[in-house]
């Protein structure tokens, strides 16, 4: 994670949204009375608000975790699926 206060972002913003983006890097911009900021890439915060709710619901959740046991015991099976022509 990163951190830089206001006067430095402002003075460099496309390097370190470059940064942001193509780093996967998290920024906390510092400010004047501790009224921080962060700043996350697009990709980053939908994959968090995907992961709180999918977390979120205890069934869900539940079921995510007894899948990946399942995976990891090799309880798999695999299923031929067929093949469907796309309309022209």
């Amino acid at each position: 994670m990163l951190a830089v206060n206001y006067t430095t972002l402002r003075e460099n913003m496309k390097t370190y949204m470059d940064k942001i983006t193509d780093d996967y890097e998290t920024m906390i911009v510092t400010r004047k009375d501790n009224k921080n900021v962060v700043m996350l890439s697009e990709e980053s915060y939908n994959n968090m608000i995907e992961n709180i709710y999918v977390m979120g619901n205890r069934n869900n959740y539940d079921w995510l975790m007894e899948s990946k046991a399942q995976l990891e015991n090799g309880i798999v099976s695999v299923h031929d699926l067929p093949e469907v022509e796309a309309d022209e």
